[in-house]
């Protein structure tokens, strides 16, 4: 099947009532997520995991992608009017979008991070139907051996590029490989740290531990914090920007495109990464850079465009290799898992259906965000005044209600809760949940394609250095480790220096 015919399929697949349903449904609650500081995509594609499981995997996939990639658009909305970001990949609108809107100017400060995005997303998902498949044809002469070293340097890059210590990183995606182990082995077929409980038989659940990492621990979270910040009482006009503010914003939108894209691309890159890294891009090649900071329209609109771009971007490693590059990814695996749909090299072939469903519900969507997010400025406002208290016993009891009827069995909600307090504590030490939640995914894999290897090799580790594809991953990814131990070693080194000077002055 061409490009041409399979988006046509895409669109006749999209377009079928209930799939239109869902993807307006995914793109409306992402929104709305993004709005309202707090939750963000990860949580809330985990709390409405269960809901996917009664319907198609089309569906299903269309309505979380349509939650991860709706919420990059509302998550400009309160960084804009009331200075604290819905998301965190819109912590850097913050910096200009609140200046222009505390100068006058938040109508068009709202309308170019609506249409960059809208730009930004549609690029991605030409970029995804174009990259995808020739990634996947790469894949498929890729072995047992060629999946381990995969797997291995995509855990490497996301604590490579994770926002805190790599040591915690590290800590937790040895977590995360530990949990993966819970249950069934997967060749001899004897239960592994179950502690004779029945309920761990089948190992511990995707839906109750993530759940408990990103939206009990977050409830919890945010019950400690204030209430959110006051809405700048201004006057919102001119939602579309004038031909002074699209000049000023074309070079940013493409720049922030690419790179948002090909970021995205990264394990652990997606839309942060992609938003910072095109701030500081647009500041650094400014003739300007004094403005940045000030009301810059530049600093709106490429970051705002990078990490919308950067969810397209995400969905190429997830289809073409099976394998998730950021905690959002991950969950929609094990959607498609549940479903009995594996995505890998063979994904696009065997099931077609479901991968030109959601590119062209992509495409749709974000037609549908401009006009969500362009036209109802106003009620995305009124909706910023409900207080967290309410909004907090009703998340939780959703929370409750979904993972009781996983299986109808309280050990689900049990180790929700758990995880819930676990992801709290983790929290409170600057502990990351996504390199956890991604080993934990890739665990199961991680650990066939080692264990085939050592059967092909009759128990030889040599075998991953033979295979050249094999060998050259794995001196990346060792060249990562290294880079990263030197990066610690420096940041030790040079806070023992300050502490000591710090003594010695005293």
């Amino acid at each position: 099947m061409d490009l041409f015919s399979g988006l046509i399929s895409g669109f006749q697949t999209t377009l079928q009532p209930i799939n239109l349903l869902f993807c307006f449904a995914g793109v409306f609650i992402g929104t709305l997520i993004g709005v309202l500081p707090g939750i963000g995509p990860t949580g809330a594609i985990s709390i409405l995991l269960p809901i996917s499981f009664g319907i198609s995997p089309t569906a299903a996939i269309i309505l979380l992608a349509g939650i991860y990639y709706g919420s990059q658009y509302g998550g400009s909305t309160t960084s804009i009017l009331v200075n604290i970001p819905g998301e965190p990949s819109s912590v850097v609108t913050c910096l200009d979008g609140y200046q222009m809107a505390r100068r006058g100017r938040a109508g068009p400060a709202l309308g170019i991070s609506a249409f960059g995005s809208f730009i930004g997303g549609t690029l991605s998902v030409i970029g995804l139907m174009f990259l995808v498949f020739p990634l996947a044809q790469a894949a498929l002469k890729f072995g047992p051996p060629e999946f381990f070293s995969l797997i291995c340097m995509g855990i490497t890059l996301l604590i490579y590029m994770a926002r805190g210590s790599i040591v915690k990183g590290i800590i937790m995606a040895l977590f995360g490989f530990i949990l993966s182990t819970v249950g069934i082995d997967l060749i001899s077929g004897t239960a592994r740290f179950s502690f004779g409980s029945p309920a761990l038989l089948d190992g511990i659940g995707i839906v109750p531990l993530g759940m408990g990492l990103f939206g009990i621990s977050e409830v919890l979270t945010n019950i400690e914090q204030p209430e959110g910040g006051v809405i700048l009482q201004t006057k919102i006009k001119n939602l579309l920007p004038d031909l002074q503010d699209w000049k000023r914003s074309v070079g940013p939108i493409t720049r922030g495109s690419l790179l948002g894209f090909f970021l995205g691309i990264l394990p652990g890159g997606g839309a942060l990464i992609s938003s910072f890294v095109s701030y500081a891009v647009e500041k650094r090649i400014s003739k300007h850079p004094e403005t940045f900071g000030q009301g810059a329209i530049e600093g709106v609109a490429g970051p705002e465009t990078a990490n919308n771009a950067g969810t397209g971007g995400a969905f190429i490693p997830l289809f073409a290799f099976g394998l998730p590059s950021n905690a959002v990814m991950a969950i929609l695996m094990a959607a498609l898992m549940i479903h009995g749909v594996a995505p890998g090299p063979g994904f696009i072939t065997e099931h077609a259906e479901i991968f030109w469903g959601v590119v062209a519900s992509m495409y749709i969507g974000n037609c549908m965000l401009v006009l969500l997010n362009v036209p109802l400025i106003g009620i995305w406002v009124k909706l910023l005044q409900v207080p967290y208290r309410i909004l907090m016993p009703m998340i939780v009891l959703f929370c409750l209600i979904g993972a009781y009827s996983l299986n109808n069995n309280v050990a689900d909600v049990i180790i929700m809760i758990t995880f819930g307090l676990v992801g709290y504590i983790m929290r409170k030490f600057d502990y990351e949940g996504a390199p956890l939640i991604m080993a934990y995914i890739l665990g199961p894999m991680m650990e066939l394609a080692f264990r085939q290897s050592m059967i092909i090799s009759g128990g030889r580790l040599s075998i991953f250095l033979e295979r050249p594809i094999s060998a050259v991953i794995l001196g990346i990814t060792a060249l990562l480790f290294i880079s990263s131990g030197f990066s610690y070693y420096r940041k030790a080194k040079t806070g023992a220096i300050r502490k000591f000077a710090s003594k010695a002055g005293d």
